[in-house]
């Protein structure tokens, strides 16, 4: 697994790519010079992760086939030597750990243990016993004893993974039973902190959605470990192995569009590498694509299709190509798949998923995605650490990411070094200027507001944050309804005293494209990309920028709405039309009924969509709007099917609601389908529905199917 297996050393590209590594290695091995503060000239101590990943380079081309240095004796000499030497010097038993622990626990030992390992018994009995004792140094087995702190999720993952080569090395069936049941506490669900969660959500770092990276690791992770344990005393029997293999399309799948994983559950990575998206989106479909190899005949049948139509679609950088050079299990595996007629190519999904215990939200319709990023009380507004994501402080400010076909690269090619950091596409901010790294670091950046989510029918959503904005006095309520063509989207209640603008900003894309602006005010138009529709009328500002340094410019255009220094109660409506031509957003722009605003205040926000027979409120307090009346704060979503029926859909974002009584005026027969926490029901000449104990669904959404009676 470590080597990479499946694939003709002898076929290209495995051939040229395993003679570069073996050039590679040997050019290692031939510069190494062993002194008091290196291994290698330019490299000094304690060099964490270049020095530990050359000498496990040089094991892999003593390991795999087809490298010009395939059991040479020499080379493995050269690893053995070395992994010792930078254990006397850096990873010494008895050395203190300085700097970040994720080095001395999991960084280093992974890939030194790696290194020993591949070349087998060139490493002597000496030099394998001073490794372990370093590695049982800094990871005792009591590191899994508790699982908390640093021991949780992908972090869990990885310490047992260490633990596992660990006893591979000296042959500790003890150690590597001690690694595989140490696996156990990720597999159930979690209701706080860090793992998965049954909505989808995975958290890492308490306060922060992660499948794309952390996520990716804990995948991989167990992944591999499935698959090398599988037939062995350690394989993984425990029955919620399972939630893992759900995982896939609950958790990872809704968050990955076209092969990119969104940025908007990536952390601090977002900025670390250009195209990191679509680099996240190929970690993820090599984990599925692994874990596929020990699951079910239909899971793997289901996840081999999806990558397909990932690898399919991902045009702006074509999944095969971009494996990187030394991922040649993945590249054989993703081939493999795309050469067998017999997989199909899945398509796209459409439909809503709300992740509302990590305040994440993903709308899919044809041709078209979007992603929404929030902040609550228990998500941090952004995470920075190890110097990293430094101004990404409104990414949970309700950041509105949306992609159409032909910009799948639109958040990839030099965005988050370039966009203006205060211009996030969809959020609503105070232009305060905040020092990099404002708040706490590691995510733990969570305003106060609890109302944040919405209510779902898996088609369409009403979504809502209760926003305060991070080091700022700003606070508003936001409301986005995600409809088949459209996001309306609402602000009221904008308030601010930090004594400058505050602004809701209507999209920033980066395109050189061509910007047309009703002249009325009531529409405007992006060519290639969509069209923004305000039937208010509101003065939106824009703007064309070019910005970035050196070669790493790009080109912007901003829309927004400047609501003055320290507004008291301000407010938008506007409607987000991705894909549409001008002729479309002018045509929905001349038809203000299409979607009526029935409210949009800080105690309600609400439309009403005849053509989908949709009513969607979100209630911030009780009381009445479009028909609709909420004993309590919630989130409801009425749809009107048609053909006689309707559901209505209840939710409770801020979780704490024992009761909820939510009344329809509307004619209503029957129930047809009720819920368990479905207490009381009165039809009749209107509905009244008396809900339960709602607080326990962690924000997720309840429906209950009526019959209308006929007027």
């Amino acid at each position: 697994m470590t080597a990479g297996s499946g694939f003709d050393a002898a076929a290209e590209p495995y051939r040229t790519r395993l003679a570069r590594l073996g050039s590679t290695a040997a050019a290692y091995r031939d510069l190494m010079a062993p002194g008091g503060a290196s291994l290698w000239p330019g490299l000094p101590f304690p060099s964490f992760r270049d020095t530990p990943a050359r000498l496990r380079t040089m094991a892999r081309a003593f390991a795999l086939p087809g490298t010009g240095l395939t059991g040479d004796a020499e080379l493995a000499g050269a690893v053995a030597s070395g992994i010792d030497h930078y254990r006397r010097r850096v990873y010494a038993a008895g050395a203190k750990a300085a700097g970040n622990w994720w080095n001395w626990e999991i960084g280093v030992p992974k890939r030194l243990l790696d290194a020993a390992v591949l070349i087998g018994p060139h490493l002597t009995e000496r030099q394998g016993a001073a490794l372990a004792e370093a590695v049982d140094h800094f990871v005792p087995d009591c590191r899994l004893d508790d699982y908390s702190g640093n021991s949780t999720g992908a972090n869990r993952v990885d310490l047992c993974t260490v633990l596992l080569l660990r006893a591979v090395l000296t042959a500790d069936p003890g150690r590597a039973a001690r690694a595989a049941s140490g696996l156990s506490p990720t597999f159930p669900y979690v209701s706080e902190g860090d793992g998965l969660y049954r909505d989808g959500s995975f958290i890492q770092h308490t306060f922060v959605p992660y499948q794309g990276t952390y996520g990716a690791v804990l995948l991989s992770g167990l992944a591999t470990l499935f698959a090398v344990l599988r037939g062995s005393p350690w394989e993984i029997t425990d029955p919620n192995r399972q939630v893992v293999y759900d995982s896939v399309e609950r958790s990872f799948a809704p968050v990955v569009h076209d092969g990119v994983c969104m940025d908007l559950v990536s952390g601090r990575a977002i900025g670390r590498h250009p195209y990191g998206d679509h680099r996240r989106g190929r970690a993820i479909a090599s984990a599925i694509l692994l874990l596929a190899e020990t699951a079910s005949a239909a899971e793997r049948s289901r996840w081999q299709a999806l990558v397909k139509g990932w690898a399919a679609r991902n045009t702006p950088q074509p999944m095969l190509g971009a494996v990187e050079a030394t991922d040649l299990g993945f590249h054989a595996r993703l081939a493999a798949v795309l050469d067998d007629a017999a997989i199909p190519t899945a398509a796209e999904p459409v439909g809503h998923r709300l992740l509302a215990m990590s305040a994440r939200a993903v709308h899919r319709r044809p041709g078209w995605c979007a992603g929404l990023s929030m902040a609550s009380h228990r998500i941090g507004h952004y995470e920075h650490g190890n110097g990293e994501n430094l101004r990404g402080w409104h990414t949970g400010s309700g950041m509105l990411y949306w992609w159409t076909e032909g910009h799948g690269d639109q958040y990839s090619d030099g965005f988050w070094s370039t966009v203006d950091p205060y211009r996030l596409p969809g959020t609503t901010v105070s232009t305060r200027r905040l020092p990099d790294g404002a708040g706490a670091s590691w995510g733990d950046t969570c305003p106060p507001g609890r109302w944040v989510g919405g209510a779902t029918d898996g088609t369409y959503a009403t979504v809502g944050q209760h926003l305060n904005g991070l080091e700022s006095t700003v606070e508003a309520f936001k409301s986005w309804f995600f409809l088949d063509d459209a996001v309306v989207c609402l602000g009221a209640g904008i308030s601010g005293a930090d004594g400058v603008p505050v602004e809701t900003i209507v999209d920033n894309r980066r395109t050189g494209a061509f910007l047309t602006v009703d002249a009325a005010g009531h529409w405007a138009h992006l060519e290639g990309h969509g069209g923004y529709v305000l039937p208010d009328g509101d003065r939106l500002r824009t703007s064309r920028e070019e910005r970035g340094s050196g070669t790493a410019r790009r080109t912007y255009v901003t829309l927004w709405f400047d609501h003055g220094v320290d507004p008291a109660s301000a407010g938008y409506v506007y409607l987000l039309l991705p894909g549409a031509d001008q002729a479309e957003t002018r045509a929905r722009a001349a038809d203000p009924g299409w979607a009526r605003v029935l409210v949009n205040t800080a105690r309600r926000q609400g439309v009403h969509v005849p053509s989908l027979g949709i009513t969607a409120v979100n209630f911030w307090n009780a009381g009445t709007a479009g028909g609709l009346t909420a004993s309590a704060p919630c989130a409801v979503l009425v749809r009107e099917r048609g053909d006689g029926t309707a559901t209505l859909t209840v939710s409770d974002p801020r979780r704490d609601l024992g009761e909820l009584t939510v009344t329809w005026d509307r004619p209503v027969a029957e129930v047809i389908r009720g819920h368990r926490l479905l207490a009381r029901a009165t039809t009749g000449a209107k509905l009244t529905l008396s809900f339960g104990r709602l607080s326990g669904q962690g924000g997720g959404s309840t429906t209950v199917t009526v019959r209308i009676r006929s007027l």
